[in-house]
């Protein structure tokens, strides 16, 4: 199989030559962990064999989050967390994309604008949830960032998901959707969502680069229903924690040719992409988020000093809800515990037992 780490440790030293003076500090820092991702430059455990005494040894994980070797545990942990706070309801899956004409100045301007993208997003959806019109309470909400495309091509865009009900202004009660299928009209979203981003860029330098034709193009956003959220929580759950590509789409590496493939999202058919190998670290690379930037966000009532509005919302609609359905509800959110796996033996089966640790390389 071909992984990510040996195109990196390969030509990695070609790519920086070309491009270490105009890299962001997290393109070489994602660059170096993949490499030594699972090598005994980042150390780990030695074990011995209960039965043949046959040495064998574990390296330790980089956990950088673009890196496609880690993250898997991390997954399973932040589903199970995610699917605590669900409320008895069913969901909405809201998408924000970035006009095309964007793209360029968001990729080099990612802290900034990512950080505007999400803030004027979800204001935009609370906003227009509040009124009466439409939804007429306070909602809660989390979102995900994404910055690429299946053929590793950049566009932004933010996965929101969204509960089928409100708190009302006087927290007494409880607003329900009646239509699964809607939540807020398309129309005056993708309209308040363009004002808002226009008018936090106006009074920057940014806004004279991005050209007027931007302004009177139709935004791009999709509303759909999730069903009871458990689903689409498992369907963004791997973008937490990974980037772009994993190492069994990489189906060859051969003569600075790489050869990965995808799903098309018209013909939801397997397509194959050859890239040389300097475009394809690039195309990866510029899909690593800034230092510090938290790509999961949570928003209206799900927001860290508003937490007990969103338990007052649980409790008020278990409240209303029969028994039956609670237990149902309820036992969806029940993980079983499982035992820490044993490691085994690769010679003759036997369990094998720690017997001490590899240091990390200087």
């Amino acid at each position: 199989m071909f992984e990510l780490a040996q195109i990196f440790q390969e030509y990695g030293a070609e790519y920086l030559s070309k491009f270490q003076h105009r890299m962001p500090p997290s393109h070489k820092k994602t660059m170096q962990a993949i490499s030594q991702c699972r090598t005994p430059a980042l150390g780990g455990q030695v074990y011995s064999c209960f039965n043949c005494s046959k040495e064998d040894y574990a390296y330790h994980s980089c956990n950088n989050r673009h890196c496609p070797k880690c993250g898997g545990d991390k997954v399973q942990r932040w589903i199970q967390k995610q699917f605590q706070l669900l409320l008895p309801t069913s969901y909405f899956f809201v998408t924000f994309t970035l006009p095309q004409e964007l793209r360029f100045i968001v990729r080099s301007h990612q802290k900034f604008l990512y950080n505007l993208f999400f803030r004027t997003s979800a204001k935009a959806l609370k906003q227009l949830a509040k009124d009466k019109r439409f939804v007429g309470g306070d909602i809660g909400f989390f979102g995900i960032i994404q910055t690429w495309a299946r053929n590793l091509v950049f566009h932004p865009h933010i996965h929101y998901i969204v509960p089928q009900a409100a708190l009302s202004s006087n927290r007494k009660k409880y607003i329900k959707i009646k239509n699964k299928k809607f939540l807020v009209h398309v129309k005056p979203l993708k309209i308040l969502f363009k004002k808002l981003f226009k008018r936090a860029l106006q009074n920057t330098q940014i806004y004279n680069q991005i050209p007027s034709s931007v302004w009177k193009k139709d935004w791009v956003i999709n509303i759909k229903s999730a069903g009871q959220g458990q689903e689409i929580i498992k369907y963004v759950a791997p973008y937490v924690y990974r980037v772009a590509i994993s190492n069994h789409k990489i189906k060859d590496v051969s003569g600075r040719k790489v050869t990965f493939e995808y799903e098309d999202n018209e013909t939801k058919t397997i397509q194959l992409c050859t890239l040389d190998v300097i475009e394809f670290m690039r195309r990866f690379l510029q899909h690593t988020l800034p230092l510090g930037f938290m790509k999961v966000r949570y928003f209206g009532i799900m927001g860290a000093n508003t937490k007990y509005k969103w338990l007052l919302l649980k409790y008020l609609l278990f409240q209303a809800i029969s028994a039956k359905n609670k237990k149902s509800f309820l036992a969806i959110n029940l993980f079983k515990k499982e035992r820490q796996p044993c490691l085994y033996c690769r010679k003759c089966g036997g369990r094998l037992i720690l017997i001490g640790q590899l240091p990390r390389a200087p």
